[in-house]
């Protein structure tokens, strides 16, 4: 049998910037959803990029009581983005503090398990599948070597360990973000690893409920340099302007770190907010969004669609046609683009407003200036919750303006780019 390299997994995070299409493809996928807590909608673009690697995940009913919504971006290849849509949920749903009610910690191991879940042949399989170089020789191969029902050695999580001709495989070298948010009764907890981004509208106020993880933010810089990678031009080790994310196996190598303190790491910040009547919906999207409106003004533009537009789907629609470049001259707005809108039904939340929580464990920084140089640091200036400042209606100043409120701290209440490629 011919065993594909690993290299098949890969593609160039530098030069695919440049890998645009003469057109770009404004078909979209899109659906919409809904229970007696909430409805969505949910629409993916490809763009002007030469292939779609996002893909995203919802389930308005992952149990009796809990929803599920997760954007994710890959870059390098499609593979990573897929599998994380295909298997996170499920690890969190089989989670033993799932069971026990403590979401957070069950989407941190989740996260960090999908990184363990692609080694191996069993993982290589699975990639494959999911990819098109290798999705025939995958099939095969999981008729060839995966255990039987008697055989092998079954995890606590029915991963079976397999046994062939990519044992000894080390992770792709693909990565993807991971933006995820699980809302169950009235608690809504975000988990986050890399440049996707959740944010909520309370009262028409944009507020971030995740951050940016850019290698120039400090916490981030200390953790790549103490694992032996550097940064150059604003990416990990010369290559990757995402300090975090699932898969990016090659920045995962050293057997003397945990996985949380690896150069790249898939660790999510985790966030914790009490949904009050003053919410009125969520948007999950990644960077080919926030790479063109700020949050504050993707929350106006939502609302004034809703005066007209009933269907949430739609809405998403219409934002990803807003931000689409006319060309691809810039580079904004040439991204794929995938965005989830979560609009929460009144009757199923309290009718007083909570004060929100952060469990990220990180102290908030003082206000940076809105200069847009140090627009990656302003992104990251806090992991608690603090109301974004009204943007400028300059396009060119999105990115300054996004990073002054990377997480919430609502006015009204008591006081309390990585390239893809």
């Amino acid at each position: 049998m011919i065993v594909p390299s690993l290299d098949q997994f890969e593609i160039s995070k530098i030069s695919g910037m440049g890998v645009y299409l003469s057109t770009p493809k404004t078909e979209k996928f899109s659906e919409d959803g809904e229970n007696e807590r909430l409805r969505y909608g949910l629409s993916s673009m490809q763009g002007w990029r030469s292939t779609m690697e996002d893909a995203h995940a919802a389930y308005t009913d992952l149990d009796e009581s809990t929803s599920f919504f997760g954007v994710y971006d890959g870059h390098g290849g499609k593979v990573v983005a897929k599998f994380c849509a295909k298997f996170l949920h499920q690890q969190v749903l089989k989670s033993e503090a799932y069971s026990a009610g403590d979401i957070g910690t069950s989407l941190q191991k989740a996260f960090l398990r999908m990184d363990e879940m692609m080694r191996g042949q069993r993982g290589w399989r699975e990639l494959a599948t999911l990819g098109d170089k290798n999705k025939f020789t995958g099939m095969i191969e999981g008729l060839l070597w995966s255990p039987r029902s008697s055989d092998g050695n079954d995890q606590a999580d029915d991963w079976v360990f397999e046994e062939g001709p990519h044992s000894d495989f080390a992770g792709p070298t693909s990565g993807s973000t991971a933006c995820v948010a699980v809302i169950r009764n009235n608690q809504l907890v975000v988990a986050n690893a890399g440049d996707s981004r959740c944010v909520i509208s309370r009262k028409g106020q944009a507020y971030n409920l995740s951050r940016d993880h850019k290698p120039e933010l400090e916490i981030e810089k200390e953790r790549i340099l103490k694992a032996g990678g550097f940064i150059h031009a604003g990416r990990v080790n010369g290559s990757l302007n995402l300090a975090r994310a699932i898969g990016d196996t090659e920045f995962k190598l050293n057997k003397y770190l945990p996985a949380e303190k690896q150069i790249v790491t898939a660790n999510p910040d985790i966030n914790t907010v009490e949904l009050c009547d003053e919410d009125e919906f969520m948007v999950l999207a990644c960077d080919g969004i926030w790479d063109c409106m700020s949050s504050q003004q993707l929350v106006n533009f939502i609302h004034e669609q809703l005066h007209s537009e009933t269907k949430l789907s739609a809405v998403c629609e219409t934002v990803l046609d807003r931000c689409l470049a006319p060309s691809t001259a810039r580079g904004e707005g040439c991204d794929n683009m995938t965005m989830i809108l979560v609009q929460f039904k009144k009757h199923a939340q309290s009718s007083t407003p909570a004060e929100e929580q952060s469990s990220s464990n990180k102290q908030a920084e003082s206000e940076p200036k809105p200069d847009k140089s140090s627009a990656a640091a302003e992104e990251q200036s806090s992991s608690n919750i603090q109301a974004e400042s009204e943007p400028k209606p300059d396009k060119s100043s999105a990115a300054a303006e996004e990073q002054s409120s990377s997480n919430i701290q609502a006015e009204s209440e008591p006081k309390q780019e990585r390239s893809k490629s």
